[in-house]
Parts: C-alpha cells; structure tokens; sequence
C-alpha cells in the first residue's frame, strides 16, 4: 500500500510528489481493507504531523467554554477545557456564509479591521462592487476589484452588525497638493476617490491630541500606471467613527521602506495606546516592516523598522499580541488565494523587534486557514478571559473558493504558540470573552475541497492510500466545476482501474453525529462508499455506488461516536474507467 500525504509530499504549495511505499499489517481484514488502509504507524505519524489539524485534540473536542487567561489583558494562556458549561449572553459566527447585517442586508467589508472605541466595536472595510455580484451567484470568478465605498458597521457583540454609514466613497473630494507627486501631477491631478485606481488594506485609530479618528489606506492614482510610483498611504479624519472622513494627508514613501507606498497593511493599537502599521514592500512582499504612526497627529508614518525578510514573499501583515509576545502573521504571495498561515513572534516586549524564525501556525495546513487569507487579528478582552480572533478575508469574487467573505476563528495557545481552530461554527461571549463549539460546526475540514485554488492529485488536508495491488498509483482530482456551484470536487479514477481512496483524521466530543456529502459516480465502479472510523475502531459505512451521474445528496442516520480522533475515509475500486466524485463532506451534530 502507497500512502501519499498532502502536506508532506508538497515541495511548493502548488508542487506536489507521491509519499513512500509503507508495509502492512495482514490481520484480518475485508480484501477491501487489505488493500487501502492505512498502517498504524503511518497513521500515529499522521496523527504527529496533524496536531494543528486537530486543534491539539482541545478545543475542538470539547463543547466547553475555552478562552486565554485574564489575569494580564495583553496576555493568552494555553487553551482550558472544562465541562459544558452555560454561554447565556453568547452569539454565533457562522462562517461559510455570507453575512448580513441587522438590517438583512450584504456585509460588503473586506481589507479592512475592527476596532473599539468606547463600549462599542467598529467594523471598517471596503464595499467592492463585485461583492454584490459573487453574493447574488458565487458560481464563477470576478477578476476587478472595483472600488464603491469605505462601510463602517458597529457591533456590542461581534455578531450582529448595524450598518452605520459610507464614510467615503468616490465621490469623497481630494485636496492633494503638488508636494506630494512624485510622476508628473499624477496625484495632486486626483479631484476625488474617483480618480483611484485601488483603494484598500485599512485601519482607524484615535487620535488623543487632535481628537480626531484617522483612517489609514492603500491608494493608487489612475494617473500613473507605474506601480512603483503610483501608491501610497492616504490619510482621512473624522470627528466621529461613523461620520464622513475627509481627506488629510497622503504618504508616499515611509522612511525605511523599500520602494514607494505599502505591500498589504494594518493597522495595530498596542496596550499603551501606541498605533503601528504593519506591512510589506509594495514590490515583491519579501520585507516585513512595522512602523509607529506619528502620535501627534496620526496623519503620518514614522521611520519603519524590519522585522522579517522571505525570499518568496508574504502578504496579508497583521498584528496581534499574547502571553507577552507580539506576533505577526501572513500568507503566502497568491493573489487573493487562500494559503497556511505564517507567523513570527517577537523575542520580547516591543513591538518592533526583534522577532525569531518563521513557523507555520498550527491548525493551518489542512484547509489553509479555512480557506482564507490572513486579514487582520482583534483581541477581546473579556470580563473573564482574553480570545485572540482571526479574520481571514476569502476575497472570493477573485478567487471562486468558498461561499462568504469573512471568515472568523477564535486562536488558542499551546504554551505561547498560537494554534488556529477552523471552525465553521463556534459561539462568543463578547462580555465575558469566552467561547465554544457551536454544535452545528462542520468537523470535517477542507470539505468542499477548495482550499488548493488549482489542479492537484493530492488534495489538502486529506491523505491518499493507494491499494496494493491497484492498477494505478494517481487517480485523484478535483476536477471543476463541483457540485452545487462550487469551484472543485473530489474525484477517484483512473481510465487503467484503481484501488484506494483518501482519509482525515479529526478529533470530536462524543455524540451522535450525521454524515453527510455529495456524491456522483461513472458506470465500470466495483465499490464506492464513505466510512467513519470512532476511536475504538467501530465503522459505519455508506454505500456510494448507486449515486449515479448526477449528484445525489447521500447522508447517514444518526451515528453514536466516542470522543477522540474519528477518520473519515472516501474510497473505491474499479477495473476500468469508473470515477467517483464527493463534495460538500459534512460532519455535524444530529
């Protein structure tokens, strides 16, 4: 039997190669078994390797309430696991959704962050005008990104959002004086936001001296199509969160920088009051650097230190802190597409450095970061604990992987590491700062087979096993378009034959559970099912093979499960010519 991981047969992100041949345990067993299992010793070294893909076998095991410790506001501790306990004031977030605000309506917010001022948290972002498009048919890609509005929402609880008001939008004027051109006139020709060619990656801060809130963001001028020379940082105040914001400044270059204006940014407000950004070199991403807003005004960014260097680049900068570290988090250099999640953590309590090596954020690698890109961090401070949340930004009218915008995790920590837990469904005490489980997530992971953005005979976040006397050794896909309009599927075949299929392993609270999935098969199939392996070896199978040529939905009866690791295996078998193809893998509580 050959088993092929996703993660450690990858020599790139896009790039993968066939694991080794393993040996295997002949105890008795179907031939079925005998010829697509996988061993115990691969599977404990399965196991090892997908520690963040099983949350540490914590948090998401467990309906309880879990959150960093209090007893320093700035600080995390590792995740705490109790009994089920009562989360009376607690809201979902739903992700893989699209979210609507109090009124029913889009949540177009994208490239921005939330922060509190007052009692109150404020959500800014940009309305793209293909969001509404995606929204209405998230079917297909929409390559623009054109540039509508800045929305501010705001929120008590992070999950219900009133719409408060366009703070800008095109037709926000621009007083940018010849000072500020570097090519021609190209910017002080700008009359409005009209005239700009992107607008995104924001931030707001207070200011305590002017009594004035600042937004901070990305703007290129259509003037100049040189993309060294046609961005910068342009500043907009306001005397209120929710007003219009008018135009103040505009930086072109940042002392320290590579290059002229900012790779991704955002916006950083550190326990002292202190405000940073958080970026990368607008030309190739390689540098990371993190530079103080000048306090006296904020309409400015001071001289900017480095804190990381990749050759291969990163984007998607944002900063959060913890257990007395800061962290920096990114993505890889993809265009929008998902990605795992890199972090750098700082030697010590500055916020500028230094920072040790680069690691992968545990939890990641299995869906890339449920199929997002890093889009900025906010830390509640509760009444009773602190959660760091990740907002990864899934920019999908770009991209076509995954229904919804924004994608909202709540972060625990092994020691001081963070670790990422992909959730689809998790309940937040905004008060109290604690959270759990909802108890319709998703335990499956990279269900709908999105996360890989391009075409690949090993899929994230599954492994492969390859039947020892299989006619063929590649026979998996996905193969797009997928069912009910998404972007990929899962697919088994091989025109030669095969034996074999593709399992992950996940780790739950006990209970009774439904599986559940899309399936279509090709006539020349021998078997085609889906099986769910409890820790203590009890299987429950589903017969696949009637599906047919369109797809069918397949889902089992109520399935009594033990805590711990559960594997989900899809497998099949064909002489000649018959594929098997699922999407939409579900997990959930009955």
């Amino acid at each position: 039997m050959t088993v092929i991981d996703a993660e450690s047969a990858r020599r790139t992100p896009l790039a993968r190669s066939e694991g080794q041949r393993t040996s295997k345990d002949p105890a008795s067993e179907s031939a079925f078994d005998r010829r697509s299992r996988l061993d115990k010793g691969t599977e404990s070294m399965h196991l090892i390797r997908k520690l963040g893909h099983v949350i540490c076998g914590m948090a998401i095991a467990a309906t309880a309430l879990v959150g960093a410790a209090p007893a320093d506001p700035a600080s995390a501790a590792p995740v705490a696991v109790g009994a089920p306990g009562p989360l009376p004031r607690a809201q979902t977030i739903q992700n893989d959704s699209f979210w609507k605000d109090t009124d029913g309506n889009l949540i177009a917010s994208q490239g921005g962050g939330v922060f509190k001022f007052g009692d109150t948290y404020y959500w800014y972002g940009v309305h793209y005008a293909e969001a509404d498009l995606y929204a209405v048919s998230p079917t297909r890609k929409h390559p623009r990104a054109t540039f509508a509005s800045i929305r501010v929402y705001s929120s008590k609880d992070l999950a219900n959002w009133e719409f408060e008001n366009e703070v800008a939008d095109r037709s926000t004027p621009l007083a940018i004086p010849p000072s500020k051109d570097v090519s021609g006139d190209a910017f002080s020709r700008m009359a409005s936001l009209d005239d700009a060619g992107w607008v995104g990656r924001m931030g707001v801060v207070y200011n305590e001296v002017t009594h004035k809130y600042v937004l901070m963001t990305q703007m290129s001028t259509t003037f100049d199509t040189n993309g060294k020379t046609n961005g910068g940082v342009l500043f907009l105040e306001s005397d209120s969160p929710t007003g219009d914001f008018t135009y103040a400044n505009l930086q072109t270059q940042i002392p320290g920088v590579l290059y002229q204006g900012t790779g991704d940014q955002t916006v950083f407000t550190d326990d002292d009051g202190n405000d940073y950004l958080v970026f990368s070199n607008q030309s190739g991403r390689n540098h990371t650097y993190v530079a103080r807003i000048d306090p006296s005004d904020s309409l400015s960014v001071e001289p900017a230190v480095e804190v990381s260097y990749n050759a291969a680049g990163r984007e998607g900068n944002a900063m959060f802190k913890a257990n007395g570290h800061y962290y920096i988090a990114s993505s890889d250099l993809h265009g929008w597409n998902s990605s795992a999640t890199h972090v750098i953590k700082s030697a010590g309590d500055d916020p500028q450095g230094p920072y040790g090596p680069e690691t992968v954020m545990a939890g990641t690698e299995a869906d890339y970061s449920h199929v997002t890109q890093s889009g900025f961090f906010l830390t509640v401070h509760g009444r009773k604990t602190d959660t760091v949340i990740y907002a990864g930004d899934r920019w999908s009218e770009f991209a076509w992987n995954g229904t919804g915008y924004n994608q909202w995790v709540p972060l625990s920590f092994d020691e001081d590491e963070p670790v990422f837990n992909s959730l689809s469904s998790w309940r937040l005490d905004a008060r109290t700062g604690r959270w759990a489980v909802g108890r319709d997530n998703n335990f499956v992971l990279n269900p709908d087979f999105e996360a890989d953005r391009v075409p690949v005979t090993t899929v994230t976040g599954w492994t492969t096993a390859v039947g020892d006397d299989s006619p063929s050794t590649q026979f998996v896909s996905n193969p797009t378009p997928a069912g009910n309009g998404t972007r990929h599927a899962l697919k088994l075949g091989n025109p030669a034959g095969f034996a074999g299929g593709v399992s992950q392993q996940d780790s739950i609270p006990g209970g009774a559970y439904t599986l559940s999935l899309s399936a279509k098969t090709t006539p020349g199939l021998d078997t085609a099912r889906v099986r769910i392996t409890d820790a203590r070896g009890k299987e429950t199978a589903l017969d696949l093979l009637a599906a047919g040529s369109s797809w069918t939905k397949v889902a089992s009866e109520p399935i009594k499960l033990r805590p711990g690791n559960v594997t989900i295996t899809v497998e099949a078998t064909a002489a000649a010519g018959g594929t098997l193809s699922v999407d939409g893998l579900s997990l959930a509580r009955s």
